[in-house]
């Protein structure tokens, strides 16, 4: 029975979590109070914790860390500042003379705003009030309008550089190192938040490019569910000039980015600091930008750091409380026994990652889970590149997966009456059936996620 006492700590912080109780003190209250509670029973050695403190100062000093805050800095300025909506017209007026042309609109300056922000409820509520009014008005279908802003609000999970890759980039790398010393090799090889970055490129623009392909096969194939392309009105600047203003710079600054970090010139985090000062930059190029919105800014940034880094002090506690009960090892011996070896292990993990989607953020998922199971998977001899971005198409589609999907209660929450909450669920239905096609096609071609780490 002891053996099993990792297990019901998981069993007790679901239920604290249904008890309506914060994640970051649920797993760290939940741990300590087994951890003392075996040390009176003489199962837990309590020395045990005095590992803690070198754990939550090697939280505190991680240079790749630093980048979460920079990165949202980056993503939350471009949010607050009128830049996506300007992005957002200028690129109607691109691509509104074709027919679905404001959706490609929508998912292109999504995938934008997903690769700035990163983070899912932040582009859902954005794209969600700037364009769903839009779609509406042009006379597209509430379920297809309501289920293309959903999916496109999801690219934050795959498209880098994203918060989401960052903190898995970290675990994973840890996870691998772990792997490889298990197995007795004392000079590990290291996998860095970039090799996830470049890994999930390729993967991220296939899927934009299925999205693409659906909305414009329903457009022409269904012409009432993306009615009337948008006529250019006279009114405004020339179309060349709005694009160089709407379009280049936000674009310039991610691939600025992107590209310092996949060509080796910057870290994520000295990138992260580049895209930061960049988009203030941006804002004050818009003439968006005053003492109260810059006011917003760092509060808003300080808030979902520190959201960031309370949970990974709770997961850290847990973590460490789960190993010293032997967790590690009932989970490898779990593994180990399950006939189809690391196929049959794979899947079960992702099975289980896909319904803790539905009750628990990217952020509680890759610090509590992934640092249990990562090791344990890696050593069967999986890629950790290609394990980080099966990981995060499998969190996009239970974001998006009716009836608990994150990204559904955002959109809930922003969309007008008319939307009822049935539109929502039927219209994101077809962009579900696309995420799973990208990950079965990544089940299938582990080469679309390896490659170009590999070449890099």
């Amino acid at each position: 029975m002891i053996e099993y006492i990792p297990l019901l700590m998981f069993v007790a912080v679901f239920l604290a979590l249904l008890a309506g109780y914060a994640v970051a003190p649920t797993l760290g209250g939940v741990a300590l109070l087994f951890a003392f509670i075996g040390g009176v029973a003489d199962i837990f050695d309590l020395n045990s914790l005095g590992f803690l403190p070198g754990r939550l100062y090697g939280i505190m000093t991680n240079q790749t860390l630093i980048a979460v805050p920079l990165f949202v800095m980056m993503g939350i300025t471009l949010e607050r500042t009128n830049i996506a909506e300007t992005l957002l017209e200028s690129m109607a007026r691109l691509m509104g003379r074709m027919p679905g042309g404001l959706g490609i609109a929508v998912i292109t300056v999504g995938m934008l705003m997903a690769a700035s922000t990163g983070i899912v409820g932040a582009t859902v509520v954005t794209m969600g009030l700037l364009a769903l009014p839009s779609l509406l008005r042009h006379g597209y279908e509430p379920s297809f309008a309501s289920g293309t802003i959903a999916a496109t609000g999801t690219l934050g999970q795959i498209i880098p550089p994203s918060i989401a890759l960052v903190l898995l980039g970290d675990v994973l790398s840890n996870a691998y190192q772990q792997a490889q010393m298990s197995q007795g090799l004392f000079a590990p090889k290291t996998v860095s938040v970039g090799d996830l970055f470049a890994g999930a490129l390729i993967p991220g623009f296939i899927l934009v490019l299925l999205y693409a392909t659906y909305l414009l096969s329903r457009a022409f194939y269904q012409p009432t569910s993306a009615p009337v392309p948008l006529r250019e009105t006279e009114s405004g600047p020339p179309l060349a000039v709005a694009l160089t203003k709407g379009l280049v710079p936000p674009l310039v600054l991610i691939v600025a980015v992107l590209g310092s970090i996949l060509l080796g010139y910057a870290t994520p985090t000295e990138a992260a600091a580049v895209g930061a000062m960049g988009a203030l930059l941006l804002a004050i190029l818009y003439r968006s930008l005053n003492r109260k919105i810059l006011q917003e800014i760092m509060q808003a940034t300080v808030l979902t750091t520190s959201m960031v880094f309370f949970i990974l002090i709770g997961a850290s506690i847990f973590s460490l409380v789960f190993r010293g009960y032997g967790g590690d090892d009932l989970v490898a011996a779990l593994f180990a026994s399950m006939p189809g070896g690391q196929w049959t292990a794979l899947g079960i993990v992702m099975l289980v990652i896909f319904l803790l989607g539905f009750i628990l953020d990217f952020i509680e998922i890759t610090y509590v889970v992934v640092p249990i199971v990562g090791p344990v998977l890696l050593s069967m001899g999986i890629d950790p590149i290609w394990l980080g971005v099966l990981i995060a198409v499998n969190l996009q589609t239970s974001f998006l997966t009716p009836p608990f999907g994150f990204a559904l209660f955002y959109l809930r929450g922003v969309a007008p009456d008319t939307i009822a909450t049935s539109h929502i669920y039927r219209g994101v239905v077809p962009f579900i059936g696309l995420q799973l096609l990208l990950l079965a096609l990544l089940v299938a071609v582990p080469g679309l996620t390896t490659w170009l780490p590999n070449q890099l």
